[in-house]
């Protein structure tokens, strides 16, 4: 089984930058892509970004697109989320996924383990 520990949120106000980890444990081997997903209070859960372990594509939800850059450490087993330019309407639960197989990556059905999230606020 997989393990993920999301850490680095917190306040940070409008323009600011914060980068997100997530620590993979257990059975790392058997992930194939990582995702980044947020929920804010009242809304959907939203796709922000995702990297597929083998050759490092990654993919970037519309709203996040060159303000924010995923990255993974293979040797650590940890993934991260670098936000710059941050606003307020980035406010929102952070969560890192994993899934193991061929899928869609934008859609949090393809993800099988979840961290527990962490909280991003954005002051204006």
């Amino acid at each position: 089984q997989v393990r993920l520990v999301e850490s680095g949120g917190g306040l940070v106000q409008t323009g600011g930058s914060l980068r997100l980890s997530c620590a993979a444990s257990g059975r790392t081997f058997s992930i194939r892509g990582m995702g980044w997903f947020r929920q804010a209070p009242g809304k959907d859960r939203e796709f922000v970004a995702a990297i597929f372990l083998n050759g490092g594509s990654t993919y970037y939800g519309d709203s996040v697109k060159g303000r924010f850059t995923i990255s993974r450490d293979n040797v650590k087993d940890t993934m991260y989320l670098q936000m710059n330019s941050l606003k307020p309407e980035d406010t929102a639960a952070y969560y890192c996924a994993a899934g193991y197989a061929s899928g869609n990556y934008y859609s949090a059905d393809y993800y099988d383990t979840w961290g527990q999230g962490t909280q991003v606020t954005v002051s204006s």
